[in-house]
């Protein structure tokens, strides 16, 4: 009888140590000041100017700087006021996928063409609801 006994407290002692280590299930690890403190202290408008900041030392229909539309609505909209040099409409190719464009959105391109040049693509970033573009890619200008 004694055995068990003595084998049961010998594994209570080493089981407490255990569960002493463990932290408290719900325990706050780091206060509420800190976690403040790592975040970005720029608001979303001060972040999204300084994206466009950025993105404005490319050009215009480029991967590092699409053009900004609201839905695929918006994009039909400027590529149908998309004008070659000679004042015609451009050729506008099939729509497919171009990556993580720099606004961290999904962005999409289009294979666009003037008669007498190669072409080239137009990249769209069709996140952008509150944003109407009203410039024109490098060779190109928009009818109004």
């Amino acid at each position: 009888m004694r055995n068990p006994l003595i084998a049961f407290l010998f594994m209570a002692c080493l089981a407490a140590p255990v569960s002493a280590q463990q932290p408290r299930l719900g325990a706050r690890t780091t206060s509420p000041e800190a976690m403040v403190a790592q975040m970005n202290p720029a608001s979303p408008e001060e972040e999204m100017s300084r994206l466009i900041a950025a993105a404005d030392a490319h050009p215009l229909g480029s991967q590092e700087n699409p053009i900004r539309v609201a839905g695929p609505d918006g994009e039909r909209a400027y590529l149908a006021r998309l004008r070659c040099a000679d004042g015609a409409a451009a050729r506008i190719g099939a729509r497919h996928d171009a990556g993580i464009g720099p606004y961290g959105s999904v962005v999409g391109a289009y294979d666009v063409g003037c008669a007498g040049s190669e072409g080239g693509r137009i990249v769209f970033d069709m996140y952008e609801e509150e944003h109407q573009e009203t410039r024109a890619p490098s060779g190109f200008t928009l009818a109004p």
